[in-house]
């Protein structure tokens, strides 16, 4: 078992030597210094959400009304977070969401690189997205031993969606993360304002410049031509799925699917029906639309209708405290976001290893001061809505 809390006595052994962190513990600091970072464009981009942004902060704020009740008197010198996912045994609960623009947010825009080289070395996974600056191979090989996720934006072309799908498995990808609510993409003003859209520039692009079926589709070379490559793909981007389509996945790979976006209890119902191995609750981080209600207020029936299928999650998370609260409401594995992308800005791998430690170390004492040894505690236990 890791002692995840032992970040703290770090700190603490270290500012008795005059040595203070170099990066921020909190999520407000560490948000101030990251858009600081991205600049103006990148922030607007990846701090911003749909419409006026309701959702996106209802997301974060809803954690505020569960609570957690404390138990006296256990044995908590010892904590396991350790969880079973798709027959792997992983030393946390948490996951690195797939975030589109990450290879935008390191200085040297090889943010997908850094994000791997994170999850190396805190043992967190990494769910690959399909939009990155890097290819895909590159950044598998980076995450080492840690398990690898790869996120699917599903092409309108049978083919190079079977083309990615079979890169990510022959690359070592544990499961495909099938994202069903962004085959165009929702209202967001901050980059309407700023008459923004990465893709649109040419940015984090590589996994479709680099695909042997996308190049056979154009007269030249990406490298040749960008803006003919930049048309196909906004021509061919974002496939309009339905429940037949589960099965198409299951016959192109053996590995395990996970559907992305399921927040309706019959939605479950219908995605195990149709085969899907895990649910991934998550309303896109309030990016895609507006009007919402926060994700973890729906989780419970989410994983009420999920019965034994893993139920993933994602929306809102900014804490340790926050992940146990998603645990304890029955989620089997909780997403970080924005977090650790702003770690990538303020401190590439290394920034972004500290959020995610710090988010563990969090956690770890919070179920460590709140009575519960083991996730199965926290989840007996569960979390009661306080308002």
């Amino acid at each position: 078992m890791h002692n995840f809390g032992g970040m703290q006595n770090e700190i603490y052994n270290a500012g008795t030597q005059g040595i203070l962190p170099d990066y921020p513990v909190d999520f407000a600091t560490l948000e101030r210094r990251a858009h600081e970072a991205l600049g103006p464009m990148m922030t607007n981009y990846v701090a911003g959400g749909c419409g006026d942004e309701h959702t996106q902060d209802t997301n974060a704020s809803a954690f505020h009304h569960w609570g957690m009740v404390p138990r006296m008197m256990v044995d908590c010198t010892e904590r396991d977070l350790s969880i079973n996912l798709f027959g792997m045994d992983l030393p946390t609960p948490l996951f690195m969401a797939p975030v589109g623009v990450n290879g935008e947010a390191t200085q040297d825009r090889h943010g997908d690189m850094a994000a791997a080289r994170a999850s190396a070395m805190t043992g967190v996974p990494f769910c690959v997205s399909t939009l990155g600056n890097d290819p895909l191979e590159d950044v598998f090989k980076e995450t080492g031993d840690t398990p690898a996720f790869f996120q699917l934006y599903t092409p309108r072309n049978s083919e190079l969606t079977t083309s990615l799908i079979k890169r990510a498995e022959a690359s070592g990808a544990k499961a495909i993360v099938v994202t069903l609510d962004t085959w165009l993409t929702g209202w967001r003003p901050r980059d309407l304002n700023a008459s923004n859209f990465p893709q649109l520039r040419g940015k984090v692009m590589q996994n479709y410049f680099t695909d042997p079926v996308f190049r056979s589709l154009l007269e030249k070379p990406p490298e040749e031509d960008p803006k003919a490559a930049i048309m196909l793909f906004a021509a061919i981007f974002g496939q309009v799925l339905t429940w037949e389509d589960v099965a198409w996945f299951k016959s192109v790979t053996d590995l395990p699917i996970v559907l992305k976006g399921i927040c309706h209890p019959e939605d479950v119902r219908k995605a195990i029906d149709h085969g899907a191995d895990a649910i991934y609750c998550s309303n896109h981080g309030g990016r895609q639309a507006n009007g919402g209600i926060a994700t973890i207020d729906l989780l419970p029936d989410v994983v009420a209708a999920a019965d034994d299928t893993p139920v993933l999650f994602d929306s809102g998370i900014r804490s340790g405290s926050d992940a146990v609260k998603a645990l304890a409401l029955g989620a089997t594995a909780v997403g970080v976001g924005r977090p650790y992308t702003y770690g990538l800005a303020i401190g590439a791998a290394e920034g972004a290893a500290w959020v995610l430690r710090s988010i563990l170390a969090e956690a770890d004492l919070l179920m460590a001061v709140n009575g519960y040894p083991t996730l199965a505690d926290v989840r007996e236990a569960g979390a009661l809505r306080t308002g």
